[in-house]
Formats: structure tokens, C-alpha cells, sequence
């Protein structure tokens, strides 16, 4: 299994320490980081997103990113926006699109104790792929 690892720099002293979660929990279900890319922030991922789902040789993609609550809830409508993308992407392409973006409405300290949900988001990519492969074994062709 091969994975797209996208990573959103924006918050980088809780979205770098997510991605090197993400890297370790990949090698210990035995998947590897087909591609890393780098973005400025959320909002920046859905074209890099397709064009990873475009790729051959991954299977998967797994994005990475805090969105901490500022003054406004600008942090509300880039998360929903970003997830919608992701899903509609993940639809259509038929490869899975794990979400280990962290927010909105997120504390400092709350995106602090969250860094595990970019080794979570790895495990559901893995599982998905596990269940994709699976249905394609089983199901009858017509």
C-alpha cells in the first residue's frame, strides 16, 4: 500500500510532529509514504489532493493539518470547505481520502493533545484499503 501523505505547514509545531506520527504508524502497518508534499495550509490542498489521486502508484491519501480557532470563524469555513473537497474527491476517484486535520474551534493546547489523530488517520486509510481490496475479491462480475 502506498500512500499520498499531504501536510499543511501552517501551525508546523503541531502539524510537523503529526506528519512524523504519520510516517511511523505507515511503517508499522506496513505501508509506505508513496509522495510527501508540503502545502502552506489547508485551504491549499485540494488540487494538490487530486493530483495525488491521479498517481498510479498511490493508493491512498492522508492529509495533515491544525486549524486552531482565531478571532473569526474563518477556521469553521476553511476545515468544512477542505473535508468537503476530500470527500467528494475521494468519491469520485475511488481511492481513499483520510482526514488528520485537527479543528476547527481548536485551543493551542487542544491541537497539543491531538497530534495522534494524523497515526489515526494513517490506520483508516490502511483499513480502507484493507476493505476496498476486500469487496474487490468478493464481488461478482457481471
Amino acid at each position: 500500500m502506498k500512500l499520498g501523505l499531504l501536510v499543511a505547514d501552517f501551525n508546523g509545531e503541531v502539524t510537523g510532529p503529526m506528519a512524523a506520527r504519520a510516517r511511523a504508524q505507515a511503517s508499522a502497518l506496513g505501508a509506505e509514504i508513496g509522495a510527501e508534499c508540503h502545502v502552506a495550509g489547508i485551504f491549499d490542498m485540494p488540487a494538490i489532493i487530486k493530483k495525488l489521486l491521479e498517481r498510479n502508484d498511490i493508493d491512498a491519501v492522508v492529509l495533515i493539518g491544525a486549524v486552531i480557532q482565531g478571532e473569526t470563524r474563518h477556521d469553521e469555513v476553511i476545515t468544512h470547505a477542505v473535508a468537503q473537497v476530500a470527500a467528494r474527491l475521494a468519491a469520485t476517484s475511488g481511492k481513499p481520502v483520510a482526514l488528520g486535520v485537527t479543528g476547527p474551534g481548536m485551543t493551542d493546547a487542544q491541537a497539543a493533545a491531538r497530534l495522534d489523530y494524523a497515526a489515526n488517520a494513517v490506520g483508516a486509510a490502511v483499513r480502507s484499503l484493507t476493505v476496498l481490496a476486500e469487496l474487490e475479491r468478493t464481488t461478482p462480475s457481471r
